[in-house]
């Protein structure tokens, strides 16, 4: 399947936040960073009439639903469902767009019009934390997982709060276009390239951000330095601390603890060097800081759901194919 067009199906009272993750990655214009352009369609039942979005804004969508077929990738975006049902004239541009093949994605409490038009019976799904047990209320037949990013399960991606629209967007930019347009797109954003664990899989929650800047050094010698052993021990003495007020510390900064931190920027740099790179596995995990490539296989397996083969297969950027 490719990605040249987008149509965006908008529901009564969208979010304005979600809508615009989603015209940021698909809806203008990279062709001089070498992204191809995407022909991205804002649709509704009401073409040419304002809907109210919040505090007296408005959007206007300028086609009608009629102009989603034959769309690539239609999108449910955020919307306040609970004033009601999306008619079932909306509803049917999603049921047929995938019947047709196509794509679908939701952004946050976008995944309620999906489920509202049968699409998530049967299959795995998120949204916003806060709305997950309405969403397993309402559709039964759904399994809800509150806690990942976003999930893909038979052509149909459904994403968590806010910003992880972002993930899902990039993710399906990824799979469909690449790792280099996806990377280029989330550099002009300013945001990672990647957090998500490959196709139909589940991802892990990212790892938070350091809230303050207490760590900041010790943080960034761990990341200069995976492919050493990092006891805490050794990190607590960088720090000037015990072991025991580092880890709590450490705790408060990042929200995890100094191993799973470690396992996950080992992890992000063993993607980049299996996309970026033609290096053979064994000397990836070596710079990656496992030590061998078993350990590497059995920490892909569990966190991104592919071997690490399949995965440079999969995700190898297009400048590293044509070398």
């Amino acid at each position: 399947m490719a990605l040249t067009r987008v149509a965006v199906v908008l529901p009564g009272r969208p979010t304005l936040f979600e809508l615009g993750v989603v015209h940021e990655v698909f809806g203008i214009d990279r062709t001089d960073d070498g992204v191809p352009l995407i022909e991205f369609l804002l649709c509704s039942e009401t073409p040419g009439v304002p809907l109210e979005v919040s505090h007296g804004i408005t959007i206007t969508a300028p086609h009608g639903l009629d102009a989603a077929r034959g769309a690539d990738l239609v999108v449910a975006p955020a919307y306040d469902y609970t004033l009601g049902t999306p008619s079932e004239a909306v509803l049917d541009v999603f049921r047929q767009a995938h019947a047709e093949g196509a794509y679908l994605l939701s952004v946050c409490s976008g995944a309620f019009a999906l489920g509202e038009a049968g699409l998530l019976d049967g299959r795995c799904s998120t949204t916003h934390w806060r709305h997950s047990d309405e969403l397993k209320h309402r559709f039964p037949a759904t399994r809800v997982d509150p806690d990942v990013l976003f999930v893909e399960d038979d052509r149909i991606l459904t994403s968590a709060g806010t910003a992880a629209g972002i993930d899902a967007c990039l993710h399906h930019v990824r799979c469909e276009l690449g790792a280099a347009v996806a990377t280029r797109i989330a550099r002009r954003m300013v945001v990672p390239p990647q957090r998500d664990g490959g196709q139909r899989q589940f991802i892990d929650m990212p790892v938070p951000e350091v809230a303050g800047d207490t760590l900041q050094p010790v943080l960034e010698w761990m990341r200069e330095h995976l492919d050493e052993e990092q006891p805490v021990r050794l990190l607590a003495r960088r720090a000037s601390m015990s072991e025991r007020t580092f880890a709590r510390r450490f705790a408060a900064e990042t929200g995890t603890t100094p191993a799973k931190w470690l396992l996950a920027q080992r992890l992000h740099h063993a993607r980049m060097l299996l996309e970026g790179t033609d290096l053979p596995i064994e000397t990836v995990a070596d710079r990656a800081g496992f030590g061998s490539a078993a350990l590497l296989r059995h920490h892909f397996g569990n966190r991104v759901g592919l071997a690490p083969a399949e995965y440079r297969k999969t995700f190898r950027s297009a400048d590293t194919r044509a070398g």
